[in-house]
């Protein structure tokens, strides 16, 4: 190294230009240029000038790429000294650290000329420890937050079919909803969050909505394959004030960066029990100011009980124009479609005697997702970024089947099914400006951003056809006498305005307050019928009711974050935030036999809070240990009735049932023996970690008989995934082991009945332990990963269906295998 120093159908209430007026105007009046710099040439060893290096300014949190002539430049307000750091993949990373601005620096990286697995992989941890969430990242700010990231690059898992075990399993108390369908949905939450399609997270995928309806139905139908994933990122619930109101916090999918060379092609041949087979192939490269990111990914299965097969389409790409070194544009498309095959579920009789029956044939569920994106980047002179998020979605998704709540009664071949579509059309565009500026030679930051939303859904449901494929039409012709159930319009309207200031008190304190204005306008226009049926079936009350509701909230949420940095790479961390999530329109409107619903249920209020403690103790081991509270107003949650139609059968009754509390104990370690006890070996890796959440909670007040008191659904009060990653040259492997006791999963705290041969939807989920084992070996273009998923072959369940894919009981997969064969060129 040689270093020298010198010197679809909208209502037109409001257009985006005028969401983002203020934005423009506030940007013309702002002045002030950079005049101190920071530049430098960097070459190989044998001084070849490097292109496409990439250039991390550890101290500012920003990033550059060196130009064709390998030339780099940093502007800066004030003066100053500052740490960099520099990568390009085959070459060693490169640190300076306490740069002045005036400097012109020439840096030399080493080529690596053996480049194993192991060292790749060693080289991703610098890496990780420099990209991992800064207190200020482009456009956001999060200090004082519980901050998580995911590295795919450091996974050896079954990426194949996203398995969420693995994928999360260094991400602190989550639950997870696990099924059979080859990773095509994603079901997570946690501290009493039910993790049903991740509904109660706001999920993004580069940074822009991907759920159905972000007010009105915010389940994911989308899962981005992790074999295109880059990193995850969680934002625990104090992400409330900058992406949305959601009580989980935010779970955003950052897809893989363009590389660097002209053209890169790599695919992925995955092939597993139970007929599994997947292709993932992505063209990459960078040409000049262009560059692009484009995949296909094909997936097709059988499932491991009957009736689960499964096959979908994905598309994906990613354009992008860099205008000069401030200034860039980016295009996102994605197209994802599938048709699956539900097996239904089971009643805890059935799921004893043989966890892989099925006895619904005709049951089927189909997607197609289509997200556009368009994001306008921008850098000041003067210290200060502008971003400019345009989205919308354009989607279906159609589910259809038999579904008595008398779940082992088979179903019939030639009767009338249950159809339900969906239709979703909606935009968006988000707008944020940050200023970073100095509080007595102290970096800090002000953030105002503004989001325009607007959403025009439908749903119908109506009887299905009487044949046994995926036919989605309605069958009114076939069956006169069945009318449509339910048709509505949901026009949606949302205009948030957020704004948050990071104060660096001192070198080591910051306080960041902050705030979200939002105006929510929900809307349901329709009609649904109430039908009333005796305890034989008979109909007794037929009678169609005409709605036009429109619900207009108008609230401001306020929240604070600390951090403390007592020394070098050790945080403490502090936040609370309010948070509020509407009703949406699964709790008004389906009609399943399984549930009813108050016609009175309204939107939940309330808060989240952290206390932690996080960091490196040397280079050795990383850990985050924290507290958390999540305090609950007007909970929705489903307790067991009688159907209040009148027909006195037991269904679970949903409603806001009263005040919740959930609080706990998390910790995460990651515990890298080989830097411990192996440090003079470039060859060889070895880490450990240990993944623990202990939570409680309780209903403190409910005017729901029988609910005060009790503990909220789905709190499992022990959490437990530990593993270990061991790697020499090119071979890599993983073994984990996850553990999750018993949970509630309704209001009434349902014990299990291992008797019922009916329902199989009232009960607890019982503890259960699983545990992967993972494997890859590279040889020069060639990658070959293959592992075991519960290797243990144990029988459990994550899930107590009360609609689509059951009802009932929907089982997890047993032992599967998988292998997957990679090639890069």
């Amino acid at each position: 190294m040689k270093i020298s120093n010198t010197k679809r159908g909208y209502f037109p209430l409001m257009t985006p230009s005028k969401v983002f007026s203020l934005f423009f105007l506030l940007l013309l009046s702002i002045n002030g240029w950079a005049q101190h710099t920071i530049s430098g040439v960097i070459t190989d060893s044998k001084g070849k000038k490097l292109s496409a290096v990439e250039i991390f300014n550890k101290t500012a949190g920003t990033k550059q790429s060196s130009n064709t002539n390998g030339e780099f430049e940093f502007n800066f307000p004030n003066s100053g000294s500052f740490d960099f750091v520099f990568f390009k993949e085959g070459y060693s990373i490169v640190e300076q650290i306490s740069i002045t601005t005036g400097s012109h620096l020439t840096v030399a990286l080493p080529k690596i000329n053996k480049l194993s697995e192991v060292i790749i992989r060693k080289q991703n941890e610098k890496l990780f420890s420099v990209r991992k969430l800064k207190d200020i990242e482009g456009t956001s700010i999060f200090a004082g937050r519980k901050t998580e990231v995911v590295d795919i690059s450091k996974l050896t898992a079954n990426k194949a079919t996203n398995n969420a075990r693995q994928i999360f399993s260094q991400v602190v108390g989550l639950t997870i909803n696990e099924s059979n369908d080859g990773g095509l949905q994603l079901s997570i939450g946690g501290r009493g969050l039910n993790p049903n399609r991740t509904s109660n997270f706001n999920t993004r995928q580069n940074g822009y909505d991907i759920s159905a309806d972000v007010l009105g139905y915010p389940e994911s139908y989308y899962a981005t394959p992790t074999e295109a994933l880059e990193e995850i990122q969680i934002v625990r619930g104090a992400a409330a004030l900058q992406y949305g109101t959601q009580f989980g916090g935010l779970v955003n999918f950052k897809i893989k960066t363009p590389s660097q060379k002209p053209i890169e092609v790599t695919t992925r041949n995955t092939i597993g029990s139970y007929g599994l087979f997947t292709n993932f192939t992505s063209l990459s490269g960078t040409d000049k100011k262009f560059s692009y990111y484009t995949f296909y990914n094909y997936k097709k299965g059988n499932g491991f009980r009957p009736n689960s097969d499964f096959e979908s389409k994905n598309f994906f790409a990613n354009l992008n124009y860099q205008f000069n070194d401030k200034t860039s544009i980016h295009f996102d498309y994605t197209h994802f479609d599938y048709l699956a095959h539900q097996a239904g579920g089971l009643t805890d009789v059935m799921f004893k005697e043989d966890p892989t029956q099925s006895n619904r044939t005709r049951n089927w569920f189909a997607v197609n997702w289509n997200l556009f994106a368009l994001n306008f980047k921008h850098h000041f002179d003067h210290n200060a970024d502008f971003s400019l998020q345009l989205f919308g979605l354009d989607a279906s998704r159609k589910a259809l089947g038999y579904r008595s709540n008398r779940v082992s009664n088979p179903d019939t071949d030639g009767t009338v099914r249950d159809l339900i579509i969906g239709d979703f059309v909606n935009w968006g565009a988000e707008a944020r400006y940050l200023k970073r500026y100095k509080i007595k030679n102290h970096t800090s930051a002000f953030l105002i951003g503004a989001k325009y939303y607007q959403s025009r859904n439908t749903g119908i449901q109506g009887p299905g056809s009487s044949s046994s494929d995926a036919n989605f039409n309605l069958a009114t012709t076939e069956f006169p006498s069945y009318q449509n159930q339910s048709d509505y319009a949901y026009p949606n309207l949302n205009v948030a305005i957020f704004g948050e200031n990071m104060f660096k008190i001192n070198g080591n304190l910051s306080i960041t307050p902050g705030f979200r204005y939002e105006k929510i306008r929900t809307q349901s226009e329709g009609y649904y019928r109430r039908i009333n049926e005796d305890l034989a079936g008979n109909i007794i009350l037929d009678d169609t009711k005409e709605e036009n509701i429109v619900k207009d909230r108008n609230f401001v949420l306020l929240g604070v974050g600390v951090s403390y940095k007592p020394v070098n790479k050790i945080e403490i961390y502090g936040n609370v935030t309010q948070n509020y999530r509407s009703v949406t329109f699964n709790d008004i409107r389906t009609a399943s036999p399984s549930i009813a619903i108050d016609p009175n249920i309204t939107d939940e209020k309330g808060y989240t809070s952290d206390i932690g403690v996080r960091g490196q103790i040397s280079d050795k081991l990383t850990f985050d240990t924290s507290v958390y509270g999540l305090y609950y107003n007007d909970k929705i949650a489903e307790y067991l009735s009688k159907n209040p139609n009148g027909s006195g059968a037991l269904v679970r009754y949903r409603s806001n049932v009263g005040t919740a509390l959930t609080y706990g104990f998390e910790t995460m370690f990651d515990w890298s023996l080989s830097k411990t006890f192996f440090q003079d070996n470039d060859n060889f890796i070895w880490n450990a970690f240990s993944n623990i959440a202990v939570t409680d909670s309780k209903y403190l007040k409910s005017n729901a008989p029988n609910i005060e008191g009790n503990k909220v659904e789905f709190v499992p009060f022990f959490n437990f995934k530990t593993g270990t990653s061991l790697g020499y040259k090119n071979f890599l492997s993983s073994i984990q082991f996850t553990y999750v006791s018993s949970q509630y999963t309704d209001a009434n705290n349902s014990k299990t009945d291992l008797n019922d041969n009916t329902y199989g939807i009232f009960g607890q989920i019982p503890a259960y332990y699983v545990a992967d084992l993972s494997t890859s070996y590279k040889w020069s273009h060639f990658k070959l990963e293959a592992g075991i998923t519960n290797f243990t072959n144990n029988s459990y369940f994550t899930r107590r269906a009360t609609g689509y894919p059951g009802p009932g009981i929907i089982p997890s997969d047993m032992r599967t295998f998988y292998t997957t064969l990679e090639y890069t060129f």
